[in-house]
């Protein structure tokens, strides 16, 4: 069931992949780039990500999506690589109207927006990785080992996929949260088998695999959180930490436990809850803060607009082309951190 206050749209990327993204919650924008692994009309009745999205949306505006291939975005004759899947995420903040926003990274995914935060850096205000590494096991330069233990892990999802045979029906729940209860583990597996289809989730996580972005990592400006389990069961604790030291200024918060999904029922969900609280500044204060730096004709526009004129009427008043105007509401909307004249308002 689709959470009532979340609604579901859908925008289309560079190739015409239509993408579906969801958007809930009140407050500053904050673009959850999520593991592939969820689905936008199952999520809000998950035991793993319900949690989530009730954290991420208590204060913010939640901009979440579907990747290519999986849950409501097209799932044919989609095409997997870095570059396409950054152009799914910059259709889906364009098609949100966001100009600047906090962007909250999770997993293997995180390492498609690491370039993005660089290259957009003006576009970011804060942000937030979890349980990623700067590069896959299947990157240029990778041991043999890893690209056996890799490729047989893939494998053995490809054909565990529909299978009815318990172990495999646990294996995909057993790497990433093996902390998880019956329900939460049982709910996973059955989240897994909705998201998308084995030949898509094996080539969208071998893109995933084949990533090393560690190069990017220093040149990120942004006021970055960098999360990490210390015993995750996917990703090394030493990965995260790794991260974190690239990263200039970056704040790193280990996570006690083994879920490579923190659960609300880990011991270190409290933290992770702490650590969003410090990083992000209250609603109230982020407020004053942004209407302090709008210039007094930014302060007349907001006025103007909060008694309901158009910006024909904004324009006629102040003098100005609408063009003008338009151009200062954007700027206004990014500064402030809101999505719509009425939030504005």
């Amino acid at each position: 069931m689709i959470q009532p206050t979340e609604q579901i749209r859908f925008c289309t990327s560079e190739d015409g992949t239509r993408i579906a993204y969801g958007v809930c919650g009140t407050g500053p924008p904050l673009v959850w780039v999520a593991h592939w692994m969820h689905h936008l009309e199952h999520d809000w009745d998950s035991p793993v990500w319900r949690s989530w999205l009730k954290l991420l949306s208590r204060r913010h505006t939640l901009i979440r999506y579907d990747q290519s291939g999986c849950g409501l975005s097209d799932r044919r004759r989609v095409e997997f690589s870095a570059d396409k899947l950054s152009e799914d995420f910059l259709a889906v903040v364009d098609a949100a109207g966001l100009s600047r926003f906090d962007l909250f990274a999770m997993t293997a995914c995180a390492r498609v927006i690491v370039p993005f935060a660089v290259r957009h850096a003006d576009r970011i205000g804060k942000l937030v990785l979890y349980g990623t590494s700067g590069r896959g096991p299947l990157a240029p330069g990778a041991s043999a080992a890893e690209i056996e233990e890799t490729e047989t892990r893939l494998k053995a999802i490809e054909l565990g996929w529909y299978s009815d045979t318990p172990a495999y029906g646990q294996f995909f729940a057993a790497l990433h949260i093996p902390d998880a209860s019956h329900e939460q583990a049982h709910s996973y597996n059955e989240l897994l088998r909705l998201t998308t289809s084995p030949g898509n989730a094996t080539s969208l996580l071998r893109t995933f695999l084949e990533l090393d972005v560690r190069h990017f990592l220093p040149r990120i400006t942004s006021d970055t959180l960098v999360l990490h389990t210390r015993r995750d069961s996917i990703l090394p604790f030493s990965d995260g930490r790794e991260v974190a030291a690239l990263i200039p200024g970056a704040r790193f918060v280990p996570l006690e436990g083994r879920n490579h999904i923190l659960l609300s029922t880990d011991p270190a969900w409290q933290k992770l809850c702490q650590a969003l609280e410090e990083f992000f500044p209250s609603l109230s204060e982020s407020a004053v803060q942004t209407f302090d730096s709008l210039t007094a004709r930014e302060r007349d526009v907001v006025e103007l607009v909060a008694q309901g004129m158009s910006n024909g009427d904004v324009a006629a008043l102040l003098g100005v082309s609408e063009k003008t105007v338009r151009n200062s509401i954007s700027i206004i909307f990014s500064k402030t951190g809101v999505v719509s004249r009425a939030r504005l308002i």
